[in-house]
């Protein structure tokens, strides 16, 4: 079950991809070849022209496709945009999970697509297209079954045909609820080693939940329209992950700070206000502990091929209201139990319960900045521990009734 650039299977069905085919993603744009997940609706997509978060809506973190079928053989033609960063070392290719009845049954990459070249040291970016490629997965067994397969979690990626050797339907929902999350870069996936092993993939799979991954790469920065989405995507569950982009972006200031996430809170609750909300403050980060933003490329590692990053602010401007990771934590656990004396089904969790200074002593971030998939595993498995296992704030519910996820926004 794998993919080949060879030997086209005899696929004789053409199913056109469509919204009830996809889970994770919140919005489908349809291009000149195909379809475009997001997983940020084109409202807020239209209110912030940053080339960044544009980036990393559009790649489809715990997007997948989702249909039940009788098919052995699976092919999916894709256009994937390769991201090169000028002088650090190629990223592999995106690859794709194929799962079979919520089991890992193959796993591929697609070789081709359109480049991104950036160039850290100027800010500059350059687009060259380039072609369609083919996903191929043969072998799968002839009985009806659940096929998923998982789009790369890093990596743009227009969905082009879809085809199989037998029909295809939507898959019937579950009962199981629906995790809506939103973080940074970490929650993104960043170095994780596929789609499902991200480790909001991770914590899901453990706790039998339906994710909607709005980690965005840069982009977690208290933006309004974040909280929108937020507020109006269905959900049984939520939590927010706070800190770290608004550190390494330098974005604002404590004063600015504290009513923002105050704002971002009461807009989640506006549409949400008996859900379970989780607050989760940032993981350790040697370089930005104690340290203000921004974060920038080192330099003397990127002339080496590596790509690594340093903190550029000085800690004595803490005392100009500069925010580090540790102002960060504070002021997060003061807002949240400030709030949870009127908010009964408002949590918070300490970051670094799921990643801390013993972690990083054995599993050091490879670029001082983010997670190498061993570390994925990890948080992964402590934040289902932590917060779906007896005892944590989403506790025993990892499936809800017939009522389904929309349940409380059609009540409301």
């Amino acid at each position: 079950m794998n993919n080949t650039e060879h030997d086209r299977i005899a696929t004789t069905v053409t199913t056109p991809v469509t919204a009830d085919l996809l889970r994770g993603a919140l919005d489908l744009e349809r291009t000149a070849r195909g379809v475009l997940p997001h997983r940020l609706p084109a409202r807020a997509r239209a209110q912030c022209t940053d080339g960044q978060l544009a980036m990393a809506e559009s790649q489809p973190s715990g997007v997948r496709l989702v249909f039940r079928t009788r098919a052995t053989a699976v092919e999916l033609d894709v256009l994937p945009t390769k991201r090169v960063y000028t002088g650090a070392p190629p990223r592999p290719d995106g690859v794709y999970d194929l799962l079979v009845d919520g089991r890992l049954a193959g796993r591929a990459s697609v070789a081709g697509g359109d480049t991104l070249t950036i160039d850290m040291a100027t800010g500059t970016a350059e687009h060259r297209p380039g072609p369609v490629g083919t996903l191929r997965f043969t072998g799968l067994p002839g009985e009806a079954k659940d096929v998923e397969i998982w789009l790369p979690h890093n990596e743009t990626t227009e969905l082009v045909a879809l085809r199989t050797d037998a029909p295809v339907e939507p898959a019937p929902e579950r009962g199981r609820a629906v995790w809506l999350h939103h973080g940074s870069s970490i929650s993104h996936g960043s170095d994780a080693a596929s789609p499902t092993t991200t480790w909001p993939a991770l914590a899901a799979a453990r706790a039998g939940v339906e994710l909607v991954n709005l980690g965005f790469g840069g982009g977690a920065l208290l933006d309004p329209f974040t909280a929108r989405t937020l507020r109006d995507a269905p959900a049984d569950l939520i939590s927010v992950k706070i800190g770290i982009n608004l550190v390494n972006s330098d974005l604002m200031r404590l004063r600015a700070f504290v009513p923002a996430v105050h704002g971002f809170l009461d807009t989640i609750r506006e549409g949400r206000p008996t859900t379970p909300l989780l607050v989760v403050s940032p993981i350790w980060c040697p370089i930005h502990e104690d340290t203000p933003g921004p974060s920038v490329p080192d330099l003397t590692a990127l002339g080496a091929g590596r790509l690594s990053f340093r903190a550029a602010g000085d800690p004595a401007e803490r005392a100009q209201g500069k925010l580090t990771l540790g102002v960060i934590r504070e002021e997060l656990a003061r807002i949240v139990a400030r709030r949870a004396e009127e908010d009964a089904n408002l949590y918070h969790l300490d970051g670094r319960r799921l990643y801390g200074r013993t972690d990083a002593a054995e599993l050091p971030l490879p670029d001082r900045l983010h997670p190498d998939a061993a570390t994925h595993h990890r948080i992964g498995e402590r934040f289902a521990e932590l917060v779906f296992a007896a005892g944590g704030p989403f506790a025993h519910r990892g499936a809800v009734a017939e009522a389904g996820p929309a349940a409380e926004a059609a009540g409301s």
